[in-house]
Order: structure tokens, then C-alpha cells, then sequence
């Protein structure tokens, strides 16, 4: 299996795993492992006809919502996927459902977000 395959699948796994505790304390109350509040990262939404989430860092995934043109997103993490244009990274977003949306579509707000 190629790497950038198993780490993509690494990185999906590890934000699976990130998902599956989050209901229990929220998107709000995520901490890292010094007991710190994660840091909050946000970005502008660029795609002319809006931008369609996955549920997963790939073209092909399910389309779980969409977000349209220059609506400001909460983004924890990213992590390379499927690319799209010259960017193969991928944000997971945490606006109300936790989806995957191409960085190609969105541009930073403030700091580079961490990767998953």
C-alpha cells in the first residue's frame, strides 16, 4: 500500500477517534493532553457555488452538507486527502456536523490549523 494511502487512512482513523469522544465533552471542551483548551482555528469559505463536506478527506465521499460562499467556518484539524486543484489538504470542520471540506476552497483565517 502506498503511504500517502496509509497515512491518509491514519489520519482518517485518528480523527474517527477524535469524533468518537467529542460527543461526550463537545467541540468546546476539547483539550489537549496537557489539559489546555485546543486552539480554534477558522476560515473563509471560496467556492463560487459553495463548498460540499464529506465524511471523509476524499471527492468521492459522501456529501454530508454543503456552505455557501463567504461563510466564516471553525476548522479542528487537517489532514491530506484527495486532491483538489494544486491542495491535497483537507480541514475537518466543526460547525454543527462534523464534516470534511478541501482546503482548496477555504482560506485561513489567522493561524495555519494543526493536523489531525
Amino acid at each position: 500500500m502506498p503511504l500517502r494511502t496509509t497515512a491518509t487512512r491514519l489520519g482518517v482513523l485518528a480523527a474517527g477517534g477524535a469524533l468518537a469522544a467529542l460527543p461526550l465533552t463537545g467541540p468546546a471542551a476539547a483539550a489537549d493532553t496537557a489539559g489546555n483548551k485546543a486552539p480554534v482555528y477558522k476560515g473563509r469559505v471560496i467556492a463560487k457555488n459553495g463548498l460540499l463536506l464529506r465524511n471523509a478527506p476524499h471527492r468521492g465521499s459522501r456529501v454530508i452538507r454543503s456552505v455557501p460562499y463567504g461563510k466564516v467556518v471553525t476548522i479542528f484539524c487537517k489532514t491530506r486527502g484527495d486532491r483538489v486543484g494544486n491542495n491535497d489538504l483537507w480541514y475537518l470542520l466543526t460547525d454543527g456536523t462534523w464534516a470534511w471540506g478541501s482546503a482548496h476552497y477555504i482560506v485561513n483565517i489567522g493561524k495555519v490549523p494543526r493536523w489531525c
